[in-house]
């Protein structure tokens, strides 16, 4: 894959002749943004629809140059004479034949995220905005949410941003400056990032995923350890190595110190749990900072996920008392281990967002006797399916099964799980999921957990995991309906 170009300094965008490629949301903020900056700027997108014709008209009121087609961006694409910078949308690859002509040509290639970082504002006081970063493959969300309270329970002005909650770009050109802003970095969003540098930031795990844009899995890690800069507090998972060797070698390349979080006993550097307390022995001796109770949903996966999140606040400064404050009042986001009802003494639990092999071990992990609702487009190996089978076996009560890939996780179970009971569903329209849940609830005993975590993409039947979710918890309240 190519990679981004020569680092240019910051400067102004005053008269800079800049490309933006892609016309989405993202891309027409940036565009917006440049072009109230003076910038003089073309934009491209591979769609030429009605709707973004639509797009290109209000934009052509504003001076800007737009073209539409694949050929834009496809074979043969090159950049517009003069450009001196392409803005990328997050989603297009690195190897799309435009951004690949650029930065063959030595011009810079930067995303929204790398932009918004050059137009950090100058506070009151002095020094820029700080960033407190967050990445990995699972649990980015729910962590940025609880530091983001943690922060306003300490009393900062201070937001949710990047690839969650308020457009980044909208966040450092607010007129009234945010001191601190709680990042969340997607792999796409870091791998066209060249000066980031978080006051402190997080790798909370690693694990096979996007494999389809960054090609192999060394490529993915090294999109995430961008987030570690020289001068960053970098932080990791003590139990996951991967993350562990990604922050060591962030130190010998200047990273300014290294801590680490884990589920048990904290050591030296570390934040961890004891006696049912989350604490910290890195950014204090052994500070007592919140009743792990405090945490929801209460899941391990999400313990760790409050841990990181303190670990962060923690590196900025702030006292206990802000963490607990911003636990407590923390509220999660829909589709992650969400209770959806209680039928007949068993627990239907949404957790729709577990669309990978990785997250979806993680829901297994956190309950006793379960009903496991699982399938979709599977993006994993084989291999990821007998690990989460070999692992969930012991607590498996039986099995629905349902989307394109569903044979494959039968195959596991026969596999690695001969006894638990399977159910597979063949229909793959969005009227399966009452079918499921029927044969889920049927399966249970009073105690079990019905749980959706389907290790698989929605795409096949739904439009996106909130959708699935939402089916699933339609056709639980169509059962606890009839009786």
């Amino acid at each position: 894959m190519t990679g981004p170009g020569a680092v240019a300094e910051p400067a102004s965008l005053a008269g800079r002749r800049v490309l933006v490629a892609g016309l989405g949301i993202t891309g027409q903020s940036v565009v917006s943004l440049l072009a109230g900056r003076a910038a003089h700027v073309t934009a491209l997108d591979s769609r030429d629809d009605p709707e973004r014709r639509d797009v290109a008209g209000r934009l052509a009121k504003d001076g800007v140059t737009v073209r539409l087609g694949q050929a834009e961006l496809g074979p043969g694409a090159t950049v517009p004479a003069g450009t001196g910078l392409v803005v990328t949308s997050p989603g297009l690859r690195p190897d799309t034949p435009l951004l690949a002509s650029a930065v063959s040509a030595g011009i810079e290639v930067i995303g929204d995220v790398e932009l918004a970082w050059r137009l950090r504002p100058v506070l009151a006081g002095g020094g820029r905005q700080q960033w407190l970063a967050v990445t990995g493959t699972n649990g980015k969300t729910t962590t940025v949410r609880m530091l983001a309270a943690m922060l306003a329970a300490a009393g900062h002005r201070s937001v949710a941003a990047g690839n969650v909650g308020t457009p980044i770009l909208d966040v450092v050109t607010d007129p009234e400056p945010y001191p601190v802003v709680a990042v969340e970095l997607s792999s796409f969003q870091l791998y066209w990032s060249a000066t980031i540098a978080p006051l402190a930031a997080v790798v909370l795990n690693l694990a096979a995923h996007h494999l389809d844009w960054h090609d192999d899995f060394e490529s993915y890690a090294a999109a995430k350890a961008r987030i570690f800069a020289p001068g960053t507090i970098a932080i990791c998972n003590a139990q996951d190595s991967r993350t562990v060797a990604m922050a060591e070698h962030a130190m010998k390349r200047g990273a300014s110190r290294l801590a680490a979080f884990r589920l048990g006993e904290p050591g030296p550097a570390e934040l961890g749990v004891a006696d049912g307390w989350l604490v910290d022995n890195a950014f204090g001796t052994y500070v007592p900072l919140a009743r792990e109770e405090l945490v929801r949903p209460a899941a391990p996966h999400n313990v760790a996920d409050a841990l990181a999140a303190a670990a962060l606040a923690r590196a900025y400064g702030d006292q206990p008392g802000s963490v607990a404050a911003g636990l407590a009042s923390f509220v999660p986001e829909p589709h992650r281990i969400a209770l959806v009802a209680e039928v007949n003494g068993v627990r239907f639990i949404d957790d729709s967002k577990a669309s990978n092999p990785a997250a979806a071990a993680a829901s297994l992990a956190a309950f006793p006797s379960i009903v496991w609702l699982a399938g979709g487009l599977f993006r994993g190996s084989d291999a990821d399916l007998a690990d989460i089978v070999k692992a969930a076996a012991p607590r498996l009560r039986a099995a629905v099964l349902i989307g394109t890939d569903r044979a494959r996780f039968t195959r596991a179970l026969a596999r690695h799980a001969p006894d638990v009971p399977v159910t597979e569903l063949s229909t793959t329209d969005t009227g399966v999921m009452d079918q499921a849940v029927i044969q889920a609830a049927a399966a249970a005993r009073p105690g079990d957990t019905v749980l959706l975590a389907p290790a698989a993409q929605s795409w096949d039947m739904f439009r996106d995991y909130p959708a699935r979710g939402a089916a699933f918890a339609a056709a639980v309240s169509r059962l606890a309906d009839s009786g």
